[in-house]
């Protein structure tokens, strides 16, 4: 594990063997370093418990997680007064897939889980917070369920033909996807699905 100052904030690196005791009693005493905006950059096979303990550490500071990193790509987080305005999610580790889920998958995660990868159709992901996935969402996702409607769908892009944040749905129109598919396979865009009002409401990330 390494932490270090950046213009922004602070960086912190998890490393391949980095436990979550490890980070627990390493950041244990720089609780003063993570009051701030903190990116977090998962190298190689990180222990999920690892991260799960860094994310606790950093809220418990008062500081905000501003992008999860995994390798080639970023996450954006939400903005600060987006985030500062949702009640918390239930209170459960934050679990990594680490591939791409094929057709016929489908896994139901108590908290918020993090895809390194894509979700094919035919795949499904339940999660009681937030859904996340690095590459590109065309399968079914249900951020939020149990009705925590403060949960968010991220994903590069969104194309799904259904996602659900709480009770609401969105579903896009027969032989469509949920995304505008104006992105090119090359260039991926970023898109974050929120609750307001009632209404999925997606909007592009730049």
């Amino acid at each position: 594990m390494k932490l270090r100052g950046t213009l922004g904030g602070m960086n912190l690196l998890l490393e391949p063997g980095d436990t979550a005791d490890a980070v627990n009693e390493a950041l244990a005493v720089r609780a003063e370093l993570l009051a701030t905006n903190v990116t977090l950059e998962v190298q190689g096979d990180a222990d999920p418990q690892a991260l799960e303990a860094a994310l606790n550490r950093i809220r418990a500071a008062g500081g905000t997680p501003g992008r999860v990193r995994a390798p080639r790509v970023t996450v954006t987080a939400p903005a600060p007064a987006a985030e500062a305005a949702r009640p918390p999610l239930p209170p459960a580790r934050t679990v990594i897939v680490p591939n791409t889920l094929r057709a016929g998958f489908r896994g139901e995660y108590p908290g918020s889980v993090i895809v390194l990868g894509d979700v094919n159709p035919g795949a499904e992901i339940v999660a009681g917070g937030d859904v996340i996935v690095i590459g590109a969402l065309r399968g079914v996702a249900h951020a939020g369920s149990g009705g925590h409607g403060d949960a968010i769908v991220w994903a590069r892009p969104i194309a799904s033909t259904q996602i659900r944040i709480g009770e609401a749905v969105a579903r896009a129109p027969e032989g469509s996807s949920l995304s505008n598919m104006r992105h090119r396979d090359d260039q991926p865009t970023a898109e974050i699905a929120r609750l307001h009002g009632g209404v999925i409401q997606i909007d592009t990330q730049k």
